[in-house]
This record gives C-alpha cells, structure tokens and sequence, in this order.
C-alpha cells in the first residue's frame, strides 16, 4: 500500500547515470517524488523525465541546501502531505529504512527521525570520511546541546510543522549543519534510528567520499569563525 500523505524530495545534481534507478526503486513505495535537478551539466533532466517524478530545474547549481529548501516549498502547496522524507539520489538510501523511519514518526510523538548510520551499519566508508563524520557529530553536539551520533546523514523524516518553520539558508553541506540547528532553536522533539548508508563504487569514482568530508570540514571551520 502506497503511502500518498508524503513527499519523497529528491536533490540531484549531475546523477544522470543513476537517478532514473533511484527514483523508480522510490516509486515502488511512494508516489509523490519531488525531484531537484540543481543545475546540472549532464542529462539528469532527460532521465528523470523518463520517469513519474516530479522535476524542478534550477537553472544553476545552488548547493544541496538551496535544493532541499524548493522541494520542501513545493511540497508544502499540498494540503494532504504530512511527512516530509529527504533522499540522496546516488542510491546510498534504503526504502526499507524511510518506512521504518515514517512508521516510528506515525507512531511517537515526534517531529523528526534522523537516519544514523553509526547506530546502523555503513558500507565501504572510507577512514578519513568516518573520522570527519565523528568530528562533525562531536562539533554538533556541542554547538546545539542535542545527542546525536550523526550529524550529516541525508536521510530525515521531518513532520509538517517542522517543513513550514525549516528554511534552510546555507548551500551545499552546511545545510546539514543548519537542520540540526533548527531542530535544536525551535525545540523539534527528534528521534535517531539505525539506517543502513552504502559507499558505492559510482560514488567512489566521482569522489564524493573524499569531497563531502572536505566539505563538511570547511562547514565546521566556517561555523567556528562566524560563531566568534
């Protein structure tokens, strides 16, 4: 049974060799599949017009955050969306862990659920990038007074009430930085569960295991200096 009171929204930026598997695998489960072309160079438009997503183009790249924060808008025009779901496009998610993830929301009385997968397990995770996650959760921790054991996992289930008041400002992985504060600044009551994040040998070639721990280092630098 499809769940129709929820918005898969998908950002995707240059992921035209994968993204047309990753939204059918959410169709299977979802029907509402926001995705956010964020300017990309390749054909990813084309591939996700082969399927029964939703595209929204931006006309140039302006960072995962930028991408997340126009699906949310878009999703928020219908009145019957409950439950928010962001998703990576380059197939790292489960659906397996989004229904888990939506049943416990249903269920408790919480805003959001954040994947974690320092509870869960990871797949081919690189040392440098699960040291620069473990300084990135340590730095969180701090910063907002939240317990969390991942601070940059993009899988979330977030409530209505949580969407409306979001607004997500800060482009590329700063934007997971930004999330965590707004949970932590309007007092969102949250829940970790244990998801399963696979390192695949596509998103080891384009180097996103090395970039995204570069960028979420430059992401806590960056916060240290503005916080002064």
């Amino acid at each position: 049974m499809k769940e129709t009171d929820v918005a898969i929204i998908i950002p995707v930026y240059n992921e035209a060799r994968v993204i047309k598997q990753t939204i059918q695998g959410v169709l299977s489960s979802f029907p509402l599949v926001i995705c956010i072309n964020d300017g990309s160079i390749d054909n990813t438009a084309e591939e996700i017009e082969k399927t029964k997503a939703i595209l929204i183009n931006h006309p140039i790249n302006l960072g995962q955050g930028a991408a997340i924060q126009t699906g949310i808008e878009y999703a928020l025009k219908d009145p019957s969306i409950k439950y928010f779901v962001t998703f990576d496009a380059d197939g790292q998610h489960r659906i397996e862990d989004v229904k888990n993830m939506l049943a416990y929301i249903r269920k408790e009385k919480v805003d959001v659920v954040l994947g974690s997968r320092f509870l869960g397990a990871t797949e081919n995770m690189t040392p440098l990038k699960k040291a620069v996650l473990k300084a990135a959760v340590k730095f969180s921790n701090f910063t907002t007074g939240l317990l969390l054991t991942d601070a940059h996992n993009g899988l979330r289930v977030f409530n209505r009430r949580m969407a409306e008041k979001l607004d997500i400002t800060m482009p590329d992985m700063a934007h997971a930085s930004e999330i965590i504060h707004r949970i932590a600044e309007h007092q969102f009551a949250y829940k970790e569960l244990p998801v399963t994040i696979a390192y695949t040998d596509y998103s080891k070639a384009k180097g996103q295991s090395i970039m995204n721990a570069v960028n979420i280092t430059f992401d806590l630098l960056l916060q240290r200096v503005t916080k002064r």
